[in-house]
């Protein structure tokens, strides 16, 4: 059973939109394959048949992912009540790379909603998980497949 996730209403909309898309277009378009492979002769010896019966298995696991992540969704639509003072999920968290002397701008979100081309960053990645409970002013060590970085916390401010 998975954990807790944390969404904004657009993003457990976002999951909600996936999910129905996926059981009826995405089910529709694997039935018709399926259909279409077995007109085309004997089962034991069609990889076309084969491959669709593997897409089918491939799309059920994705729906059951979407279900299980629906249901263990809550969320988080008093962000006005969360400490502005700390780098929490739905923060917009200004850093200074101390490596790269680099400033760059994340916002925390959950992992169903992290977009690194947007600046929307999983609490659940090591810079995130490393971001978390920091203040204006500290300097946070994340350790990355690279190696290990230094960000200063410049400013926090709430989506």
């Amino acid at each position: 059973m998975a954990g807790i996730n944390y969404v904004t209403p657009e993003g457990l909309q976002r999951l909600k939109e996936d999910l129905n898309y996926l059981t009826t277009k995405g089910r529709s378009d694997i039935s018709k394959a399926i259909g279409e492979a077995r007109e085309k002769g004997d089962l034991s010896e069609n990889a076309e048949y084969d491959a669709a019966k593997e897409a089918q298995g491939l799309l059920e696991a994705r729906i059951s992912k979407l279900q299980e992540s629906i249901a263990n969704s809550r969320l988080l639509d008093n962000v006005e009540q969360l400490d502005s003072s700390k780098a929490l999920i739905l923060s917009t968290v200004e850093v200074k790379n101390l490596k790269l002397n680099k400033v760059l701008t994340f916002t925390l979100v959950s992992e169903n909603e992290a977009d690194l081309k947007t600046g929307r960053l999983s609490v659940t990645s090591p810079i995130g998980k490393g971001l978390l409970g920091k203040s204006v002013g500290d300097i946070a060590d994340v350790t990355t497949p690279a190696g290990t970085l230094q960000f200063e916390i410049l400013a926090i401010s709430r989506l």
